[in-house]
């Protein structure tokens, strides 16, 4: 298959291919004069841990490193190592695979549904909802986005923005947390903090949290934190709420952040 950002749809780059036990093959492909997006490798490659593992549990949690970069007119093969199926959770390895080298790995946590006291610590912030004119994002399938109230104007990327996914995607709540997954690499943090010594650079890790289910078609407010910028690295966090203000998942992620070339 192959697609474009006007027209196609997420959830066909998200169907993939069994090929055989624990391996699937992701046929979709797009063309861009951009290394593959490390948003839609890792959203894949959680589909095809959540296809290993029991329809009652559901992702909490997941892990990944940015290895090589990845080639979006060419197919990724993604194989799955069941570590664990425990009585409460099971973990999965994932490794996605170009021109057989290692792109992407992955570490993915699956709960069976705990019940357990809900307290929520970080509040959303004051911000208005969605505004018109929605948009569509850059480099995303299937998303729109509006934007809000934000702390630092006129950084390269949006430290607050609203997202939320156009495609039907179904009752398949593994689908919905893929969707979150692709949207949660395409902003920044660290952007207030370029200058003429440091810019933003690729991804080389990535990790989120799911702290309860949630559908992608709803408008979610995405808030980035800059922490630390050193040595050539930057690390950010983020917090994805709810219009009625729960927070329903957290990021950190880790790039590359130095002295533009050239």
């Amino acid at each position: 298959m192959t697609g474009d950002q006007a027209g196609d749809d997420l959830a066909r780059m998200l169907d993939l291919e069994p090929v055989e036990a624990d391996l699937f093959r992701a046929g979709y492909l797009i063309e861009e004069p951009f290394a593959l997006y490390g948003g839609q490798v890792a959203a894949q490659a959680l589909v095809a841990a959540g296809r290993t593992v029991a329809p009652d549990r559901h992702v909490h949690s997941l892990h990944g490193y940015f290895l090589r970069p990845g080639d979006g007119k060419r197919p990724t093969v993604f194989q799955v190592f069941r570590d664990r199926d425990g009585r409460s959770y099971s973990a999965r390895r994932v490794v996605a695979i170009q021109r057989g080298e290692v792109i992407l790995n992955m570490s993915c946590s699956f709960s069976a549904g705990l019940l357990g006291p809900v307290h929520q610590d970080v509040p959303m912030p004051a911000v208005p909802g969605p505004a018109e004119p929605t948009y569509p994002m850059r480099r995303l399938l299937s998303f729109e986005g509006a934007e809000t109230t934000v702390d630092v104007p006129g950084t390269r990327y949006p430290e607050r923005f609203w997202a939320r996914c156009t495609a039907d995607l179904g009752d398949d709540p593994l689908l919905h947390a893929a969707a979150l997954t692709y949207v949660s690499d395409v902003s920044s943090g660290l952007a207030r903090h370029e200058d003429d010594e440091g810019r933003g650079g690729p991804s080389l890790d990535h990790a989120l949290w799911f702290h309860e289910p949630v559908l992608a078609q709803e408008w979610l407010l995405h808030d980035m934190v800059p922490q630390r910028t050193g040595a050539g690295r930057g690390l950010y966090t983020g917090h994805l709420f709810t219009q009625d203000g729960r927070l329903v998942a957290t990021l950190a992620q880790e790039a590359l952040f130095g002295r533009p070339r050239g």
